[in-house]
């Protein structure tokens, strides 16, 4: 990777721009933690000789983020992208979390538009392809979760749960789409005493995977139990630091640039996951398609693909990803990479 810190004389200094911006969401987005109604995003902007490299992210308070505080993160580091900040160094820079991820794909793009070669050339990787996406059903009760289910004709679903009566909601969903593949979100909100109960109705109804259905940290009853249906950790995992603690509890772990702090950690962290026999599942946040957009790079390795963000809102960034139901295809450079 080139040291941009070495600038030949001559050359512009780079500058960063750092921006919030906001999407309303098509109806309102509700998980078990609360809901919301739009997609609150910061994009960090790098430009040198006329080239720009742009990343998205989004704070999530579940995390102890504000997008004022990730804002001002991302803004701090002006000084260093003056100097020539890199990937490598910015990893030292800041935690893994929003404020990383937006300022690492930014410099993935710049070097990507820089070199005109694609990203997953630059990573060493394949190119990723057209991949199937899963698309979210906000909780609700069983009836309402059913009906949307069934309305929006999809081949996967991933099914926001975590609250009481969670088996009638997976009873009516099944009925309602009896052929499409379920996931299970519970973010964090099943408990020990529910677990096997709850675990043996996604199994009755034919559920791929479970995410999260403990909270973190207090996860420990997932080594002790038999799992009919394999689990996912999302909140239990964000950087390569994380990863000791997970194996023999979970069987997928949701990479989200969110959480890594973007696309550099979150390449080894899946190689590092894959290395201890854990699968991958390729996640997001609700976000444009320029938060989409460098996750792709880690489809190709990924057990389930979640990555509608753009489908939830009401309208998304131009250019954007192109989605066909719910096939999402590789960016174009004007997007990303």
């Amino acid at each position: 990777m080139p040291n941009h810190s070495q600038r030949p004389r001559g050359r512009a200094v780079p500058s960063l721009d750092v921006r919030i911006e906001r999407f309303p969401i098509a109806g309102t987005f509700t998980i078990a933690r609360g809901s919301k109604t739009e997609a609150v995003v910061v994009v960090a902007r790098i430009e040198a000789d006329g080239v720009v490299g742009r990343g998205e992210c989004v704070p999530y308070a579940r995390y102890g983020e504000s997008v004022e505080a990730v804002a001002a993160a991302i803004e701090a580091l002006a000084p260093a992208v003056r100097q020539g900040l890199d990937r490598e160094a910015l990893q030292s820079r800041l935690p893994p979390g929003a404020a990383r991820n937006a300022l690492d794909c930014a410099l993935w793009d710049l070097e990507a538009k820089t070199a005109g070669r694609p990203a997953h050339e630059l990573a060493g990787l394949p190119a990723p392809g057209a991949v199937t996406t899963a698309y979210t059903i906000s909780l609700g009760t069983p009836e309402a979760m059913a009906i949307a289910a069934a309305a929006a004709r999809r081949p996967l679903l991933k099914l926001k749960l975590g609250a009481p009566g969670d088996p009638a909601r997976l009873a009516a969903i099944r009925a309602a789409v009896p052929d499409a593949e379920l996931v299970v979100d519970a973010n964090e909100g099943w408990a020990a005493d529910t677990l096997a109960a709850n675990l043996d109705a996604c199994a009755e109804h034919g559920v791929t995977l479970v995410e999260q259905p403990l909270p973190a940290g207090d996860d420990a009853a997932l080594a002790a139990m038999a799992r009919p249906v394999p689990i996912c950790a999302d909140e239990s995992v964000h950087g390569l630091d994380s990863l000791h603690r997970l194996v023999g509890r979970y069987d997928v772990v949701n990479v989200k640039l969110d959480k890594t702090g973007g696309l550099t950690e979150a390449l080894a962290l899946a190689e590092a996951a894959e290395r201890l026999g854990l699968g991958i599942m390729v996640g997001c946040m609700v976000a444009t398609s320029l938060a989409m957009a460098p996750a792709m790079l880690l489809t190709p390795r990924a057990r389930v693909v979640d990555l509608d963000g753009p489908l939830l809102l009401a309208r998304d960034r131009a250019p954007g990803l192109r989605y066909e139901g719910s096939t999402v295809f590789p960016p174009e450079p004007a997007l990303w990479g």
